[in-house]
């Protein structure tokens, strides 16, 4: 089966993103912190499974506008599977992360999005039946 290893990502803010990954995934730990200096930094965050890639704006680089969401070219979203959405949305809440988009209610699967202080938006899923055909029913 073929399967996601990581996604890399370029950030405003490593350490900021780090704080947003851990609050909603307690799991994630730092695998590689490398701070080149003559290069930008990058991280490895995850857990045993899968990581993110988080890399720091080159050096010197001025960065441009986020362009926006489902219109033009870019990540939309990046989603996790994770085992309760409400203790995902619990812990960004208190933390001060505000939510995303509102999503319906759905008989295999619970989801809720969040946007981390750079500007990306996260969806957390937790599904509610082990069945393929139920977890991707799209109602």
């Amino acid at each position: 089966m073929t399967q996601i290893e990581h996604c890399n990502i370029t950030v405003p803010d490593i350490d900021s993103t780090i704080t947003f990954l851990r609050i909603a995934a307690p799991d994630f730990n730092v695998r590689k912190d490398e701070r080149p200096l003559d290069s930008y930094r990058w991280v490895h965050i995850g857990n045993d499974n899968f990581y993110i890639a988080l890399q720091q704006a080159h050096l010197d680089s001025v960065p441009k506008n986020q362009l926006p969401k489902y219109i033009n070219y870019g990540v939309n979203h990046i989603a996790m599977i994770v085992p309760s959405v409400e203790e995902v949305e619990k812990r960004l809440s208190s933390a001060g992360y505000k939510k995303g988009i509102e999503t319906p209610s759905e008989k295999f699967r619970k989801r809720v999005y969040f946007i981390d202080h750079s500007g990306f938006e996260w969806e957390f899923v937790e599904y509610l039946s082990d069945r393929t055909s139920d977890k991707f029913l799209y109602e």
